[in-house]
């Protein structure tokens, strides 16, 4: 007889509440170096999970979590681009 289904869990890294993983969004930095957000969560490379909140990208970007999340600098440019890439400017 099989148990439950384990529901996987992330935890966000601007407001480190554990969450299932489907409520999330990866930001993933490719093996080429490229930093991109991911909805789909399958892209390849080392990945950050953040909620799909402003509020916890802006803890994000103020803690310097995503430089120790992806073991290394991440240039404002970048932050900038996955931030539009998260929270288009409305029209």
């Amino acid at each position: 007889m099989a148990g439950p289904k384990k529901i996987p869990q992330r935890q966000c890294i601007g407001c480190q509440t554990v969450r299932p993983k489907k409520e999330m969004v990866r930001i993933v930095r490719s093996p080429a170096g490229e930093f991109d957000v991911d909805f789909t969560g399958k892209k390849p490379g080392r990945g950050a999970y953040l909620c799909h909140k402003v509020e916890c990208f802006d803890a994000a970007v103020k803690g310097h979590r995503f430089a120790k999340a992806f073991q290394g600098p991440v240039a404002p440019e970048t932050i900038a681009a996955l931030r539009t890439g998260l929270f288009p400017p409305e029209a």
